[in-house]
């Protein structure tokens, strides 16, 4: 029978190739896919891999998608390293767009011209206060953060909802579940006249940046990745792991918010049911697959953008189930995990007793 067994010392080398051997073998996966449901392969590899990268449009949408998934993925890198599960980013950055979408709506067009940067702070509250409702729970109750995390989703949504078809609803809407259209003094700038790519792109590699320095340069960083890979050590040496438990939820449920009130004032332009994108569960894989480093996290999520506009463009062009998305994703994930699998460990064959 087999049997898998550690390896002594793990290559470094192939810790750091695996997410390009992963890469691969989802490609050669989907070739298999596309053939299964009766596509040409080289046409649907050419929708993931080659469209999305293909003009200044197609760029400016790949930087609207890429952007809060650089966002959220730095956010929960700072939790996974700090050993804490937040797997409810999807609930932080819907109720970012809420906080943000209220602050736009109370704008007139006699406000300052600054008033996009209180909308995206409010944004930012909004996933912090979200975040600290599963710090407080694993705090005071201990609380699996997991599924509190998880459970808020849910109900960010139906907070959305209730808004959207209640009392936030459009009065001149004709009765979809809408807000109004928020004033362009609220609206995130611009970069290029005519496309969509936003000032978010600027403030995601700023974020790049300053993580990058708070997790490699700074104590609070230090203590925080201490806590993470060994919490004996990290109570001997009398770090707090309270103080790293709200720390690393706070930035995380900030950082997703953020990402929230960009989304909202920026390509949605109001709040509507569909405010919820799936970039929360997408950035676990992004920041995965960029193992956990604000620069690997950056070609994940542009990666991940691929995917998800080549899913788009698959579904339109090529008549293939919008689902497909989220099997490349996960396909990319599996892959990612069956690597570092036999990276850290060897298969063995033993006699049968």
């Amino acid at each position: 029978m087999f049997k898998l067994e550690p390896r002594a010392t793990p290559s470094t080398t192939l810790m750091l190739a695996s997410p390009l051997v992963a890469l691969a073998i989802t490609v050669c996966i989907g070739v298999l896919l596309f053939l299964a449901l009766g596509k040409d392969p080289l046409a649907g590899l050419q929708m993931f891999l080659v469209e999305p990268l293909k003009s200044s449009y197609a760029l400016s949408e790949l930087s609207v998608k890429a952007t809060p998934l650089i966002l959220i993925g730095l956010g929960l890198a700072v939790c996974f390293k700090a050993n804490i599960w937040n797997i409810g980013a999807e609930g932080q950055f819907v109720m970012g767009a809420v906080f943000a979408g209220g602050v736009a709506m109370r704008a007139s067009p006699d406000s300052a011209s600054w008033i996009w940067v209180l909308v995206l702070l409010a944004g930012a509250l909004g996933g912090m206060l979200w975040a600290a409702i599963v710090a407080l729970l694993r705090d005071r109750f201990n609380a699996s953060e997991i599924l509190v995390s998880l459970m808020l989703v849910y109900v960010a949504e139906m907070v959305l909802s209730y808004l959207v078809y209640g009392p936030w609803k459009d009065p001149a809407g004709y009765n979809f579940p809408q807000t109004i259209t928020f004033l362009d003094v609220t609206r995130v700038p611009k970069l290029v006249s005519g496309l969509r790519m936003n000032v978010g792109v600027g403030i995601a590699a700023v974020a790049v940046l300053v993580l990058t320095v708070f997790m490699a340069r700074t104590y609070a960083g230090f203590q925080l990745q201490v806590g993470g890979l060994a919490p004996a050590a990290a109570r001997y040496a009398g770090f707090s792991s309270r103080r790293a438990l709200w720390t690393a939820l706070l930035l995380s449920g900030a950082m997703a918010g953020l990402a929230g009130g960009l989304d909202a004032a920026g390509p949605q332009g109001q709040l509507t049911p569909y405010i919820p994108m799936g970039y929360g569960f997408g950035a676990i894989i992004v920041a995965f697959v960029g193992r956990l480093h604000p620069v690997g996290i950056v070609f994940s999520a542009v990666l991940m953008s691929m995917f998800y506009i080549g899913g788009e463009l698959a579904q339109s062009r090529l008549g293939l189930p919008k689902a497909l998305t989220g099997v490349f994703q996960g396909l990319l994930l599996f892959a990612l995990l069956a690597c570092d699998t036999f990276i850290h460990q060897r298969l063995r064959w033993v006699a049968a007793k």
